[in-house]
């Protein structure tokens, strides 16, 4: 097998494994005792602390080791907000924020507060200028704001550096969640909180790391202790912290030269995918992204089933597609970047993918696209030539009622070539991706998307024959 899932959680880490065994021999008395273990064990959360700061770029007494990313998150929202209650209930985020920070702000909009969501361009990036704009005249109002360093899903860097100038401008503090750039360097701006997570660089699962730069104003919240100053409850888990501290100190030793390989790995993905697999899209910034990761979707296919075959030969990849049993919505980052959703496809190298493993994932891939799109009986070519094509009067109407993607646009594409140029196809669906995929195959295909529109059942979405 051969793992190309990084994103979620990268493999444990050489130096990982070697801290982890350490600390379990040395640190597992409780660091607040004053005897000899005890101040073993304090020793060594310490020197975590330290090289876990040096590596953030902040003062060790700023950072807060908690049980895990989603964790810190909530930890973070949650007192920044309380601290700052006087200045405001306003929270914004951007459209693609990981869920732990959506599911943070929806919490604070339940509890009465408001939430501004600042939209994407189709490469997955905020403009600094509408962030700006969404945190209001002044920042009145606004309490925090929130903006992650890089997406999750597509590998888009954001521009931090200008939204945390536009946010101290404002008197607003900005919250950045780093989970997935802290391997490859530190975040650049003059931000006030950061969240991390020790899994996503090579770390032991379980911990997270929260920063709050002093002079922010800070509350925290739930349950509470003497421990990490308050902001994290409960007995540290000093053998994981240790390893992941140790694991994020050797991540960024390595992160230049293996940024720069992983790269050059990543572009040969992004060129080649379109040309060995028909009607695929290659989303996200080609530029200003991640090293390590890629994503495309790929007209006519079930995500789910997709991740399957590719498991089947061999490859552990992800996908942000709706198409799968747990969800019948698009992924929120592909929905606010108005991109095609299914057949959805996220490959993440971690740290030492050689060259022959990528080449052979070119390999397969055709062939597993080409298999699940023939078991949905997806269109093969198209249904008559272009340009050319039966004279016929009125409307076509395509009922997908009750079919999940891709079947609405695969029985799009069946009737296409039957149109006349010109002519009209509504499709009826209940599926929410149609919403994303219907438009994405006009574009993919150079025709024009007319609307949609509510229907007595679903929506009609309405597409012109232009060739």
């Amino acid at each position: 097998m051969t793992y190309f899932d990084a994103a979620s959680s990268a493999p444990l880490h050489p130096v990982a494994r070697q801290a982890l065994v350490a600390g379990l021999d040395e640190g597992w008395a409780d660091p607040g005792r004053l005897y000899r273990e005890g101040r073993r064990a304090r020793l060594l959360l310490d020197a975590a602390r330290e090289a876990a700061a040096e590596a953030v770029g902040c003062r060790p007494d700023e950072l807060t080791f908690t049980p895990s990313g989603t964790a810190a998150v909530h930890t973070g929202v949650a007192g920044a907000l309380a601290g700052r209650r006087r200045a405001g209930r306003r929270l914004v985020v951007s459209a693609v924020e990981h869920s732990s920070v959506l599911h943070a702000a929806a919490a604070h909009q339940a509890a009465g507060g408001a939430v501004v969501e600042v939209g994407v361009d189709r490469a997955g990036r905020v403009s600094p200028q509408a962030y700006a704009q969404a945190l209001g005249e002044d920042g009145e109002g606004t309490a925090l704001a929130c903006l992650q360093s890089a997406n999750h899903e597509v590998g888009t860097e954001q521009p931090v550096a200008e939204v945390a100038s536009a946010c101290r401008a404002a008197g607003v503090p900005l919250l950045v969640d780093a989970a997935q750039s802290l391997a490859w360097g530190p975040v650049a701006g003059d931000w006030s909180l950061l969240t991390g997570s020790a899994h996503k660089w090579g770390g032991p699962a379980g911990v997270g790391l929260l920063v709050v730069r002093k002079g922010t104003r800070f509350a925290a919240q739930g349950a509470a202790d003497e421990r990490e100053s308050g902001r994290s409850a409960g007995f540290e888990n000093i053998p994981a912290v240790v390893a992941a501290a140790a694991s994020l100190r050797a991540v960024r030793a390595e992160a230049a030269a293996e940024a720069a390989r992983l790269r050059g790995l990543v572009d040969l993905i992004r060129a080649r995918v379109p040309r060995l697999v028909a009607d695929a899209e290659v989303v996200g910034d080609p530029v200003r992204r991640l090293p390590h990761l890629v994503t495309f979707s790929c007209l006519y296919v079930d995500g789910e089933t997709l991740l399957h075959e590719l498991d089947r030969a061999g490859f552990s990849v992800s996908s942000g597609s709706s198409c799968t049993s747990s969800t019948l919505t698009p992924s929120h980052v592909l929905r606010a970047m108005g991109v095609l959703s299914e057949g959805n496809v996220r490959v993440s190298l971690p740290p030492g993918t050689e060259e022959a493993e990528v080449a052979r994932f070119l390999e397969v891939l055709p062939g597993a696209v080409a298999g699940v799109r023939e078991r949905f009986g997806a269109p093969v070519a198209e249904a008559a030539p272009r340009g050319e094509a039966p004279e016929e009067d009125g409307e076509r109407m395509v009922d997908a009622l009750g079919r999940r993607c891709p079947i609405p646009v695969i029985e799009l594409a069946k009737v296409f070539g039957e149109v006349p140029v010109g002519g009209l196809v509504t499709v009826l669906s209940d599926d929410e991706a149609a919403r994303l995929d219907i438009p994405a195959w006009c574009r993919m295909r150079d025709q024009e998307y007319v609307g949609e529109r509510p229907a007595e059942r679903g929506t009609a979405y309405t597409v012109r024959r232009t060739s």
